[in-house]
């Protein structure tokens, strides 16, 4: 009889997990992306939500040194990328890091990254499903004169707000999409990202006009403590560049492609963000960012810029249309990472039954729906933002921990992408990811306190009794 502990943290081969890939009990996912697809995929679920959703309340914590609170986060999330592009390519399945886990550090460690990362993607998923409402709403008042009702648009506790239908629309339009099949939705991801950087290139044609040298004087009005916290949650808009890392089953060429994709799109967002975060700034005075009201605030910048509606009508609908490529893309990424953690026994069977037709989990697709729009239509944006960012944070810690684990207990195994200056840039990794945390609020490490202990409940009362590997060693 084993011993509890050596089944808590038992890990399973790396060799077994690449072929256990891209199949289960449940079916199997059929190879369909290409390098161009994967890339889009991470830059539609990294590009956006933070420039069209966080922007405006990151604004009052750093003033104009909220530009180099997104080189910060950029180069925390940096680091866990380069981790992230080693593993991918020695490791190319759908489980992301949650896999990773499981390979170097054991069992519970794998779950507990798993269960984050369910907290940073459907999560993240239900943050910019409010956002993408007000971006609606800006987009119809604009345009008609008109807008929906603060009831339908606003989660409670929100003023006027009684249930977000919007957020929950935007999240049952992907996972139609998800429904009808990978190759499908990557297809519309790749027109929806290709309309957001022509929007976000827009604006800040638009804002340059107005910028103003006097606007970024002083820099960092509220210091280094000031850029910190603004990185802390600015951190936000960089979550998915992992996005490709979840489609390591369905990657015509994994071990090639998963790493290159998750560098090239966390390159083509940083220099989106840091361009647009500088043309805000310095287009309209940082003590007129409100946090509570420009969640819409780059379409009203455009409107100040140009003394008109007609540049915030291009940016609102833009965001209509642009949110929606995360939204589909992290609501993709979920549904994987559960698929396979259902493929290992730790959750129930449903979550890995593919339907032979189209190929897609259909029962985890819509249960991870339904979840998000609950999630959606009752809790406010800046909540949701906070509490995906730790867990995402805890997660990255994770993926650079397993790089290190991974180099020293299997240093034979073919590695398609090597972390440059190892072990130096992994153990960064670890440091960055603890100092943005630090940076977050007490609320927010109580919420992950109490997710973490209902997860570990939920891997004894189940995870730990229906595991395939350690059933194996009994």
């Amino acid at each position: 009889m084993a011993s509890v502990a050596h089944r808590l943290f038992r890990t399973k081969s790396a060799d077994e997990i690449v072929a256990e890939g891209g199949h289960g009990e449940g079916g199997e996912l059929r190879r369909t992306m290409t390098l161009w697809q994967l890339t889009l995929f991470s830059v539609g679920a990294t590009l956006g939500t933070g420039i069209f959703v966080i922007l405006g309340q990151a604004v009052p914590k750093a003033g104009p040194a909220v530009v180099a609170a997104f080189v910060l986060a950029a180069i925390t999330a940096l680091f866990s990328a380069l981790s992230y592009a080693e593993l991918a390519g020695t490791i190319p399945v759908s489980g992301s890091s949650y896999s990773y886990a499981y390979a170097t550090l054991g069992e519970l460690v794998a779950w507990v990254c798993g269960w984050c990362l369910m907290l940073e993607y459907a999560v993240s998923v239900a943050a910019v499903a409010v956002g993408w409402g007000e971006y609606l709403n800006h987009f119809l008042q604009d345009l008609f004169g008109w807008q929906l009702p603060d009831s339908i648009t606003h989660s409670p506790g929100d003023q006027g707000g009684v249930i977000n239908l919007t957020a929950i629309l935007i999240v049952v339009l992907a996972t139609w999409l998800l429904l009808r099949g990978a190759s499908e939705s990557a297809t519309a991801n790749a027109i929806f990202v290709l309309i957001k950087i022509a929007v976000l290139v827009f604006f800040c044609v638009v804002a340059f006009t107005a910028f103003s040298a006097g606007n970024l004087t002083p820099f960092a009005p509220m210091g280094i403590a000031g850029i910190t916290a603004a990185a802390s949650q600015v951190f936000f808009s960089y979550i998915g560049f992992d996005a490709a890392s979840t489609a390591g089953e369905e990657a015509k060429n994994p071990k090639r492609d998963l790493p290159l994709a998750i560098i090239l799109s966390l390159v083509i967002v940083t220099i989106v963000y840091v361009a647009v975060a500088l043309a805000a700034v310095g287009a309209m005075p940082w003590q007129q960012f409100d946090p509570d009201t420009t969640e819409a605030s780059l379409a009203l910048i455009a409107d100040l810029a140009t003394g008109s509606t007609w540049a915030g009508i291009i940016i609102s609908f833009g965001a209509v249309i642009a949110i929606a490529s995360v939204v589909l893309t992290v609501l993709y990424g979920q549904t994987r990472i559960l698929f396979a953690m259902s493929r290992d026994g730790l959750i129930p069977k449903i979550f890995e039954k593919v339907n032979p037709r189209r190929q897609v989990p259909v029962a985890n697709t819509l249960i991870v729906a339904a979840f998000v729009s609950v999630l959606a239509g009752f809790i406010p944006l800046g909540q949701l933002a906070e509490a995906t960012s730790i867990g995402t944070l805890f997660a990255f810690a994770i993926v650079n921990v397993g790089v290190l684990v991974l180099r020293r207990t299997r240093p034979d195994l073919p590695r398609s992408f090597r972390t440059p200056l190892f072990p130096i840039t992994p153990i960064l990794g670890v440091i960055f990811c603890i100092i943005v945390m630090l940076g977050l609020a007490g609320v927010t490490w109580l919420a992950f306190a109490i997710w973490i202990l209902v997860g570990l409940l939920a891997y004894f009362l189940y995870g730990y009794r229906h595991s395939r590997l350690n059933r194996s060693v009994r």
